[in-house]
């Protein structure tokens, strides 16, 4: 599987950052210099105040990690943001890294996403997690408790809706029959479905049954050693459960190196990019000091994205 390039845009912020333009910027260089995808940093809907539990493991948190916004922090509702990248570039794919899908109808869900990746000419991927903050699914009107399982029902139904002229489903939760949904999806097979989670069996099953790639969390989440001594155990569970791992994407953070002046340096980065492609990895994604302006940002990307591309040839 061919290694891939991908650059954040940013889609939080802590206070209102006076426009967005910026964000858009990212995306254009992004497609100008050849990237693989933009990715988009993380998605809330609503807040409550017990944003402490970002760092509670047992709702799904992160320990030892902080929201990075108060409970006004700025975010960006993913599928309006991403049709506004597809429709400022031509080739560049992109993700919500994460969207909480289970937030939206199943049926509404599906017909957004098919919307915009028959728009954009198939570049979508969907990138869903279950989320840690109870108040926003109970602003929802959701169950908490029952986020896994929400998530599978959206997650059933697209694909369904994705795949079938004439869609009948039936679960617990929801029945419908001989429903018609057009357009349809631009890429073969629908949507793809990138899993977000740790190696837990809740995550790994949801990754066994949907998963085109794994978005790790937790520590593995910082790339490094973390993330390269978790892509076996990954494999492992997902076989366990009937799947093949091998075509299973893995996205994982590259750390950047720098020189002795605090420079990103590009060959020791590089470096680290090929180990972790040996180890899996195989969409690359780094915190790399982008400048603003849309020339300078593609002057400043296309130097790496070439060298990554020797690097992991």
């Amino acid at each position: 599987m061919k290694p891939q390039f991908t650059v954040w845009a940013a889609t939080l912020s802590a206070d209102d950052p006076g426009g967005w333009q910026a964000t858009f910027d990212v995306a254009v260089a992004a497609d100008r210099a050849g990237a693989d995808r933009v990715a988009l940093t993380g998605e809330h809907v609503s807040f409550g105040e017990n944003l402490g539990a970002y760092s509670d493991p047992a709702v799904g948190g992160r320990k030892g990690s902080s929201q990075k916004t108060g409970p006004d922090g700025h975010y960006l509702e993913p599928i309006v943001t991403m049709s506004m990248i597809a429709a400022l570039t031509k080739r560049v794919r992109f993700l919500p890294n994460i969207m909480l899908a289970a937030l939206r109808r199943p049926v509404v869900l599906a017909k957004m996403t098919s919307t915009l990746d028959a728009l954009s000419g198939g570049r979508l991927d969907l990138g869903v997690g279950v989320g840690w903050q109870r108040e926003e699914y109970e602003s929802a009107g959701l169950d908490f408790a029952q986020r896994g399982r929400l998530l599978d029902l959206s997650l059933e139904v697209c694909e369904v809706l994705w795949r079938d002229k004439r869609a009948s489903y039936s679960s617990p939760e929801l029945t419908f029959q001989d429903i018609h949904m057009m357009p349809k999806p631009a890429q073969p097979g629908g949507v793809p479905i990138w899993v977000a989670g740790n190696v837990l069996p809740p995550a790994m099953r949801r990754l066994a049954r949907f998963g085109a790639g794994w978005i790790p969390w937790g520590e593995a989440s910082e790339g490094g050693d973390a993330l390269v001594a978790e892509i076996p155990k990954m494999r492992e569970a997902v076989a366990k459960l009937g799947r093949d791992p091998v075509g299973i994407q893995v996205c994982g953070h590259l750390p950047v190196s720098a020189d002795a002046a605090g420079v990103p340096a590009i060959g020791p980065t590089m470096e680290r990019a090929v180990k972790m492609a040996e180890a899996g990895v195989t969409d690359f994604r780094s915190g790399l000091p982008i400048p603003r302006d849309v020339a300078a940002a593609e002057d400043y990307l296309s130097p790496w994205i070439a060298a990554f591309r020797e690097a992991t040839a």
